[in-house]
């Protein structure tokens, strides 16, 4: 599965994780040159809290486009170390 945003690969894997619909990219699987820590953070009720990258190719932003959980419930542990995406990043195969 590729992740791609402004004509970019932004991350890689044959290892994601799909919950609520969402792929789970490895973290080691993103580009961390494309990615700026975001001061965003939400909350969900059996994740935990989010926080979030700006992504970052070619000079253009995509505020927030990717999410991670620094520290998820019992719940969520699957998705520990991973970070998913949204606003205009496609999901490639």
């Amino acid at each position: 599965m590729k992740a791609v945003w402004n004509n970019t690969i932004i991350a890689e894997s044959n290892e994601t994780l799909v919950v609520e619909n969402n792929h789970y990219f490895p973290a080691e699987s993103i580009k961390k040159e494309y990615f700026k820590t975001s001061d965003t953070h939400t909350s969900c009720p059996w994740k935990g809290m989010a926080s979030y990258y700006t992504v970052e190719v070619n000079g253009k932003q995509n505020p927030d486009a990717a999410w991670y959980y620094p520290e998820v419930s019992e719940l969520a542990k699957g998705i520990k170390g991973r970070v998913a995406f949204w606003k205009g990043v496609s999901l490639e195969q």
